[in-house]
């Protein structure tokens, strides 16, 4: 038996050439509970072994090491923004960027990616992210509210929107049983596709990988930036091309106030024939945990909030704002053309970058241990590292209480708790809008819960065009559908 063990590790490692690898020898740890792994969990430590690219994780983790050493001093200056209009100029730019959206969106030149591989755990949900109940009167999940955008827009400029969402290899198979057991939110299922994204393998603070059982090495996904290679990897991008697409509006699913495909968006980064485009939002304050976009070396970056000097963290104007406050909101749109450039250039225009956190592992003796300090680096690659290599780009501001709630902790700030509470805020300015009262509480947040359908309204202007009765009253409690 400890012979045939013998050949299946042999052969499986020799076919990808990595026996003759030193790093494989340095890494040999992952084989010493060999003896003690039943058939089944043999097979899955090999063919996890044989798909890694464990040459390139320890060219990625000698990389970290000599960036670490150098720490490069950039200079950092605010960037030209497109701010929420309110001259009237300004508006006009808003109305003929809207014109050209919806021209682009009859045309069906624009299609939907929506970023979805994580996991719901931290906030209470068994299952993907995207399957938490958000909606604050019907309860229906973050994937269902962004299907019924999709669908709204659809009816509203008689076009067809593909959908393409990228999940994580742990989560594919439950996020496509979720959209086959709510028939895909009333969305064509042809118009759908999910694909995954890439996974690294994480390493200890010596370069070696983690295990967090005797028979699996800790994964992790490689990041949203892993997304532009999982395009082509998966056929998406040609699929993209086939039914005609040129631009593509990406969104995280976590962010559950995203006007999918806005056409104003869309409009800006056609008129300015632009290779990648996003929307910010203004900072709460210095040390949000958000990227802010800025120039560096003259060329267009995201600095996260990690890698943000104290010093640029709390700078001012001479107003006294904050000089960067240009915060991302992972919202964009991208030329197809411009993918296709990022495929063929990919390491030098998304690197990997190095984040240091906790992760539990097996120690040598076979030990769970949580560790109560950094014990780990994980790789990822940014999507937003492509826009320094854009020859164009349009940073569009947004209103936060309009555009971008994301629901990333189990409670406090960017909880379900704040999604609901933004939904509901949003609602009732529309409503106030359309000559509706609607109470405030003495937070200054509407009082009660409403919840209005995209199929109904999908924005305030709608909304002020459907409702000719102005007796209508929320009363605590509204649903319009």
């Amino acid at each position: 038996m400890i012979g045939l063990d013998r050949a299946i590790q042999t052969k499986k490692l020799n076919r990808t050439g990595y026996l003759n690898n030193s790093y494989v020898v340095r890494q040999a740890q992952g084989f010493q509970w060999w003896n003690e792994l039943s058939s089944q969990e043999k097979m899955h430590l090999v063919e996890q072994v044989t798909a890694l690219d464990l040459k390139f994780a320890s060219e990625l983790f000698d990389n970290y090491a000599r960036k670490a050493a150098q720490a490069p001093k950039h200079k950092l200056v605010p960037p030209k923004v497109k701010t929420i209009p309110k001259t009237i100029s300004e508006m006009e730019n808003v109305r003929i960027a809207k014109q050209m959206g919806e021209c682009s969106l009859r045309n069906g030149e624009v299609a939907v990616v929506t970023v979805a591989g994580g996991d719901g755990t931290r906030l209470g949900c068994n299952g993907p992210k995207g399957t938490l109940p958000i909606a604050p009167v019907s309860g229906k999940s973050i994937f269902h509210l962004h299907a019924e955008k999709i669908c709204a827009i659809q009816q509203r400029y008689h076009t067809n929107i593909p959908w393409y969402i990228m999940t994580s290899k742990t989560n594919s198979l439950p996020t496509q049983d979720f959209f086959k057991t709510h028939h895909y939110f009333g969305l064509n299922p042809g118009q759908i596709r999910f694909f995954t994204q890439g996974m690294l393998p994480v390493l200890d603070l010596n370069g070696k990988l983690l295990m967090n059982s005797k028979s699996n090495i800790v994964m992790s996904p490689n990041g949203h930036g892993g997304l532009i290679t999982a395009l082509k990897d998966a056929g998406i991008l040609n699929d993209m091309k086939i039914r005609r697409i040129k631009h593509v509006f990406y969104h995280q699913v976590d962010n559950v106030l995203a006007k999918i495909a806005d056409p104003v968006f869309i409009g800006y980064h056609l008129m300015e024939d632009a290779d990648m485009s996003l929307k910010v939002v203004k900072k709460r304050h210095h040390e949000e945990k958000v990227g802010i976009v800025g120039c560096v070396d003259g060329k267009l970056q995201v600095v996260e909030y990690s890698e943000l000097s104290r010093e640029d963290m709390y700078a001012k104007n001479g107003d006294g704002s904050l000089k960067y406050n240009a915060g991302n909101i992972a919202i964009h749109m991208i030329g197809i053309d411009f993918i296709e450039k990022a495929c063929q250039r990919r390491e030098e225009m998304l690197p990997y970058h190095a984040a240091i956190k906790k992760v539990p592992y097996i120690d040598k003796h076979g030990n769970m241990i949580n560790p109560e300090k950094n014990n780990a680096i994980k790789f990822e690659c940014f999507i937003f590292d492509m826009l320094k290599h854009a020859e164009k780009s349009v940073i569009m501001e947004v209103s936060r209480e309009e555009e971008f709630s994301p629901v990333k902790n189990r409670e406090g700030e960017d909880s379900p708790d704040t999604a609901v509470r933004d939904m509901v805020n949003v609602f009732g300015k529309w409503l106030h809008s359309a000559g509706i009262s609607t109470p405030m509480d003495c937070h200054g947040n509407v009082d009660g819960l409403i919840e209005i359908n995209p199929s109904f309204a999908l924005d305030e202007e709608a909304l002020r065009d459907k409702i000719y009765n102005k007796q209508l009253q929320h009363d605590g409690f509204l649903y319009l559908e």
